[in-house]
């Protein structure tokens, strides 16, 4: 199993860089998890976007998923091509009703699969199969999970169980106490890393600092713990060193290009 990262700036893209945006790939499965700017010309590096068994969208900030609007393009082309009959199923929150809304629009090119925000305030776990339908021919036995975190918009924090690995997605979120059980024992935790030490009073909820993500990774006992979600401005090596500091095991920092095998 790996995961190619795709885009890892918020809310706006470094130069050359794109916003969050991640590609999933196991036997039989490819998820392209958030789709911010700029990150479907980076899948387009990776894989097919015909070839796609998924999207999900943690929430919708548009730095998190206005490229979907350019990937409805494509699959609407593909569709019109012949290269692609199905719809791509969409995982994402039913909230705001607007945007949910909005994407239960595209039928033709996107099987909107709503959930539940307030579902998942607990862990909710649907089976793989279940929730990809006709889509997913993998093994028996995938799980995805679902937790609510803490963020203006209700954002979905996701738990991919699957091949006897585990992935753990924060998207947006400020540190709580449920966050440390969804993520524990994970072999990959993708973390959102938006503020330094030097932010604290600024007045910003609804993110980590670095060293938060450090200390959520070690108390959750992740195996490795791969920081995104930058403000453009900072600079990264703070960001890994304040990580570093209380989190001793595999550390990376996102960057466009990078795949990380686990």
């Amino acid at each position: 199993m790996y995961l190619a990262v795709l885009g890892c700036w918020a809310p706006y893209p470094a130069a050359g860089g794109a916003c969050p945006g991640y590609l999933l790939v196991s036997k039989n499965l490819s998820l392209f998890l958030d789709c911010g700017n700029g990150s479907l010309a980076w899948l387009r590096r990776c894989t097919d976007f015909r070839e796609l068994t998924a999207v999900f969208i943690s929430h919708f900030h548009p730095d998190h998923y206005v490229d979907l609007f350019c990937l409805r393009h494509a699959l609407a082309g593909a569709r019109r091509e012949g290269s692609r009959s199905l719809p791509l199923p969409l995982i994402a929150p039913l909230a705001p009703e607007k945007d949910a809304e909005t994407w239960r629009s595209y039928p033709d090119v996107l099987e909107f699969r709503g959930i539940a925000p307030e579902a998942c305030r607990s862990s909710l776990a649907v089976p793989l199969g279940e929730l990809l339908g006709n889509c997913f021919q993998g093994a028996s036995g995938g799980r995805v999970s679902f937790l609510l975190t803490d963020h203006p918009l209700p954002n979905l924090a996701v738990r991919f169980e699957n091949e006897g690995k585990t992935l753990v997605y924060t998207g947006d979120t400020g540190f709580f106490e449920a966050l440390v059980e969804f993520a524990g024992g994970a072999d990959l935790l993708v973390c959102e890393a938006t503020l330094q030490e030097k932010d604290r009073g600024l007045g910003v909820s609804g993110h980590l600092t670095a060293r938060e993500a450090g200390l959520l990774a070690a108390s959750a006992g992740v195996k490795r713990l791969l920081l995104t979600h930058f403000w453009p401005e900072h600079d990264l090596r703070v960001t890994y060193r304040e990580a570093r500091a209380v989190f001793a095991g595999d550390l990376l920092l996102a960057r466009e290009g990078l795949t990380v095998f686990f």
